[in-house]
């Protein structure tokens, strides 16, 4: 970030929005609102406790499996949109449907369907994952040259060996951009699905904490949360920079 002729690191807003928390949590004008430095005490004293890392195993668990089950039903459906007019034609009407729906009004219907255990949750983390995983999917193999395709054709390669050699690792930059955004939209849909299914989980300490006006540690709870999205996008963003290279291989 540059102001005039100083280039001032991107952790600078963070640090003046922490000093404002801060300063505002100290002044005692909202209940709701702590100081900064009191909640990352309190953050250091519930992590290790076994309140929440088993409310962490809980919520780990549900947002694996949702974002596997996205990964192995989208990325798939995302390169035969890609490859088939027709099936582009079909479905990209309901992906990009689903994509802009408010989701978390659909997660009562998928309570009705399936009740109110983990499966639903499970199903709530697809729900808001798998979409976007399909888009940069279809985008990613949409933009491989034909020339790569009638290669595959020319030397005999059979559907799955095209898919795999072909489709995945020339989309894959776009597939792995796919996988980091439905990661950062299956955080939101775990909790969601967590706080309106059944109170478990992280969603039973955010019950907790806000029922009971413990907002030290709801808001140490929200920091965690923001962290460990902050740290999926990170992580994935740079898988996502080392195999950039695959993309130059399309054309």
């Amino acid at each position: 970030m540059q102001i005039g002729r100083f280039r001032v690191p991107m952790m600078a807003s963070l640090l003046i929005w922490a000093l404002l928390w801060e300063i505002v949590g100290r002044l005692g004008l909202t209940i709701l609102l702590p100081p900064l430095s009191a909640i990352a005490g309190r953050m250091a004293e519930i992590v290790p406790t076994p309140t929440f890392l088993a409310a962490a195993w809980i919520t780990l668990q549900a947002f694996l499996a949702g974002n596997l089950i996205a990964i192995a039903l989208g990325v798939p459906l995302g390169v035969l949109m890609g490859r088939s007019v027709i099936a582009d034609r079909m479905l990209l009407p309901w992906v990009n449907l689903f994509l802009s729906a408010p989701l978390t009004a659909l997660v009562p219907v998928i309570m009705i369907l399936f009740g109110y255990g983990q499966t639903t949750i499970i199903l709530t983390v697809v729900m808001f994952a798998l979409w976007i995983i399909v888009l940069d999917a279809r985008a990613g193999v949409r933009n491989i040259a034909p020339s790569l395709i009638e290669m595959a054709r020319v030397y005999g390669a059979t559907p799955l060996q095209a898919f795999l050699k072909i489709h995945l690792l020339a989309a894959l930059p776009e597939i792995l951009a796919g996988i980091r955004l439905g990661a950062i939209r299956a955080v939101k849909g775990v909790i969601i699905g967590q706080l309106l299914v059944s109170i478990v989980g992280f969603g039973r300490l955010f019950e907790l904490y806000s029922s009971n006006f413990l907002m030290e540690h709801f808001w140490a709870l929200i920091l965690v949360l923001f962290a460990v999205a902050f740290a999926l996008a990170e992580g994935l963003g740079y898988l996502e920079r080392r195999v950039e290279y695959y993309a130059a291989a399309r054309h």
